[in-house]
């Protein structure tokens, strides 16, 4: 459920009003606009409703994913070894002949795709797969005008051919994804595409522009009420800060990620 309606249904369950809850927190008005996903609170608005509501942060998750099935305990499966970074398992899960049946339709199949793709991106040994079908997901969409899926792909593609040292494809792709971004209605995983932009740049051994992405996406996310992605960006800058030796731009970095990290729960890597 989006972040409103887990607020809303937790408090349906315990039987209490809007009043009530709002009650020295903020505005009965603005509780509504919460619950129906018309206005997205800061991290303190928050924390206070959730503690309120005694909801633990791990349950809220602003950014949705893309099901890959009709099958809702599937697309639960995947989300968890997605969320968790099981990359292994996630692969394994994806191509076992139950999932693969259940992909039936073509946007099912575009995310499948992403999906397998992203898995296949952070398992070392299969770049060369993870560039197929990430190719894959970027053209099986049922619209020409571009979507979030379709941009994810393109991103994720870029980061591909970064990684395999094919500077230029993954420049153009990087340029691609951000420039479909401004076409479509923002939703949180946009945030996404900013950080694989700066990722790219990073493992084309670019500091510069992988900082000016991040210190972008950063306002971009921020512009937008959302938390999600902060935690990884800030993790990547201090990651640039410390391998370029300005280790008090790191520390800060790094400072302001645990932050996030402890508040919202969000996964950061260790490695890059």
């Amino acid at each position: 459920m989006s972040l409103g309606a887990t607020l809303k249904h937790v408090r349906k369950q315990q039987g209490r009003s809007q009043k009530d809850v709002a009650d020295g927190i903020c505005a009965q008005s603005m509780l509504s606009a919460i619950e129906n996903d018309r206005y997205t609170p800061n991290a303190k608005l928050l924390v206070r409703l959730c503690q309120r509501l005694s909801v633990s942060l791990d349950e809220i998750s602003l950014a949705s994913d893309f099901a890959i099935s009709g099958n809702d305990d599937l697309n639960t499966q995947m989300q968890v070894l997605c969320n968790q970074h099981r990359y292994q398992e996630l692969q394994n899960f994806l191509t076992a002949p139950r999932t693969v049946a259940a992909v039936v339709t073509a946007q099912q199949t575009q995310a499948y795709y992403y999906y397998l793709g992203v898995a296949q991106l952070h398992i070392a040994s299969n770049l060369t797969a993870a560039k197929q079908n990430l190719r894959f997901a970027m053209t099986m969409t049922e619209t020409r005008s571009p979507t979030i899926l379709t941009c994810l792909a393109t991103a994720s593609l870029a980061t591909v051919q970064a990684k395999l040292g094919h500077r230029h494809s993954a420049t153009q792709l990087t340029d691609q994804a951000i420039t479909a971004i401004a076409e479509i209605p923002y939703e949180e995983n946009s945030n996404i595409i900013f950080y694989l932009a700066a990722l790219t740049a990073y493992f084309l051994q670019d500091s510069t522009v992988a900082t000016q992405r991040l210190l972008t996406g950063i306002t971009y996310m921020t512009t937008h009420n959302s938390h999600y992605m902060l935690a990884n960006s800030y993790r990547l800058l201090a990651e640039i800060a410390n391998r370029a030796g300005r280790e008090n731009e790191a520390a800060e970095a790094r400072q302001k990620q645990q932050f996030l990290s402890d508040l919202f729960h969000e996964q950061v890597p260790e490695k890059f």
